[in-house]
């Protein structure tokens, strides 16, 4: 069995009970955009593909804002793999990196893979599954849909994005509809200009049918 077939089974484990927006579904759609993606590019397609299985392998927003939780289970993980310490690095920095944490911060790291798997996992925050996930994560939370009332926080720092409790349709202002624009790859660009448009379309009937006029 090679070490992916062995990373997705361990995924999978660690993942059985994790909440529907984040689950194995939401990595094996990140896996499959990653693959994408790829092909346009030149970059190490193993440590794109494990930086895809593992990039959300304890999400720091499951373990009380830890960000060091998922950078350590999967270097445990692939250091048990006998993964060569140069692949484990390049993958460990993804898992630190990828998280968009409110966008307000000066990225530390970059490499063509990282770009590959950030726009892998952006373009599953956008379209009709984005949208899915979205309302999905607001509900898990118990925060309300809407309230208009509460504007968006467009300058929010990384600790105020983590503990925001703002209602759910904030979240497209505040992140969902400014990740069109930080996409890094040729592809995830033009994928990601598809699914921001489903989106505006999506807000406008929302407003529309909240304040009654359809």
């Amino acid at each position: 069995m090679s070490v992916i077939d062995t990373t997705i089974l361990f995924v999978k484990e660690q993942l059985q009970n994790a909440e529907g927006g984040h689950d194995w579904f939401h990595i094996e759609r990140v896996y499959k955009n990653a693959l994408l993606l790829a092909k346009e590019e030149n970059c190490n397609l193993e440590i794109v593909k494990l930086g895809a299985l593992l990039h959300d392998i304890a999400d720091s927003k499951f373990h009380h804002g830890d960000e060091t939780v998922g950078p350590k289970v999967a270097r445990d993980f692939l250091v048990s793999q006998n993964v060569a310490e140069e692949t484990i690095t390049a993958v460990i920095a993804i898992v630190e990196n990828i998280s968009f944490k409110g966008g307000n911060f000066e990225k530390i790291y970059t490499s063509k893979e990282l770009e590959i798997i950030q726009d892998a996992d952006r373009l599953d925050a956008l379209g009709a599954i984005g949208i899915a996930r979205t309302f999905n994560y607001g509900g898990f939370k118990n925060r309300a849909i809407y309230d208009p009332n509460i504007q968006p926080n467009l300058n929010m720092s990384k600790e105020e994005y983590k503990k925001s409790e703002a209602p759910t349709l904030n979240h497209f202002y505040e992140k969902l509809l400014l990740l069109k624009d930080k996409m890094n790859t040729k592809t995830g660009k033009k994928i990601a200009a598809e699914r921001h448009h489903f989106m505006e379309l999506f807000l406008a009937q929302f407003y529309a049918e909240w304040e009654g006029e359809k």
